[in-house]
């Protein structure tokens, strides 16, 4: 009864996380489809490379979504005979996807806007300046709402792509900045687009990396923060029975935590005993911290691992 209901627990969980998920991922593609198309439009008309560049972020933005939104469904579903482990390592690798994305978006901006520096061109025209205005209020919201979706669902995938609207809004103020440099200074300084944009590609370059960097550690199992771990720790040691916590294991599987410790208890315990203390230990870590799926605990005789030592 016991392991039904838990089941159903962690369906309703994974539902309402996939839901919200789905939603943030969702937004942020009905928006950058309305400010991509405006941008390019705009840019085109206008004369200025820099919000042309940022258009093609923004289609970039939307391919990127996509990604992620196969990536949550992937993850939300279920563990099966080839992975019993669940698939939330789905999450991770989408995540690793779109910030590499963002390092392919960077590198094409730079470029771009190299070629454009040699080669002589009008100033950007002025109203280009209120569609920045626009879209940067726009994407700054939509950063500010998808990432607190991503926080409250703690999937690094929701948390990469509103990165991905925070880039957005940087390229737009960077090109912004150039615009206005463009317009002010007047003839000679129609550069200033340009450079604008490169500059937009050093940040954008920087948040992919960073970005990059969680993602490939969850794919490699890399530990989770020490408050995790000693949280663990201290609630399977203070279990009535558990002599000591010789080893905690921990890795992230998506949203979820996986456990594998070694506990030890007396030497003279029973086998029966020793079985209820290491499923007291288990539902424990679980009930305290609900992100943990399972605990696999190894009991062993207490101070044996002091002899070995001494031996």
């Amino acid at each position: 009864m016991a392991a039904l209901w838990e089941r159903r627990y962690n369906a309703r969980v994974s539902l309402n996380r996939l839901q919200r998920g789905l939603r943030a991922t969702f937004t942020g593609m009905a928006v950058n489809v309305v400010l991509s198309g405006t941008k390019l439009a705009a840019g085109i008309a206008g004369h200025s490379h820099a919000l042309v560049a940022d258009a093609v972020e923004s289609f970039a933005d939307i391919f990127s979504s996509l990604i992620v939104w196969r990536g949550l469904v992937v993850a939300a579903a279920p563990a099966d005979e080839d992975h019993p482990y669940g698939h939330g390592k789905a999450e991770p690798i989408a995540s690793a996807i779109v910030a590499a994305m963002l390092l392919g978006a960077a590198l094409w901006i730079a470029l771009k806007a190299c070629s454009e520096i040699l080669e002589p061109h009008r100033s950007p025209a002025p109203f280009t300046l209120i569609v920045l205005v626009v879209v940067v209020v726009v994407k700054e919201g939509l950063f500010r709402f998808v990432s607190r979706e991503g926080r409250a669902v703690d999937s690094t995938a929701v948390k990469t792509d509103a990165w991905h609207h925070r880039s957005d809004a940087i390229t737009s103020v960077a090109a912004g900045v150039g615009i206005s440099v463009a317009l002010i200074g007047g003839r000679g300084f129609e550069a200033a687009d340009d450079v604008a944009a490169i500059a937009a590609a050093g940040v954008i370059a920087w948040n992919g990396w960073h970005l990059l960097r969680p993602a490939l550690n969850e794919l490699m199992d890399t530990a989770p923060g020490h408050e995790v771990i000693d949280q663990i720790r201290q609630i399977a040691t203070a279990t009535s029975g558990v002599g000591r916590v010789e080893k905690c294991f921990v890795r992230k599987v998506g949203y979820q935590y996986f456990v594998d410790m070694h506990v030890e208890v007396d030497p003279q315990m029973t086998v029966l005993r020793s079985h209820e203390i290491a499923h007291a230990v288990k539902d424990k870590i679980r009930a305290v911290v609900p992100a943990v799926t399972d605990v696999l605990v190894h009991i062993e005789p207490l101070g044996l691992a002091a002899r070995w030592k001494e031996k």
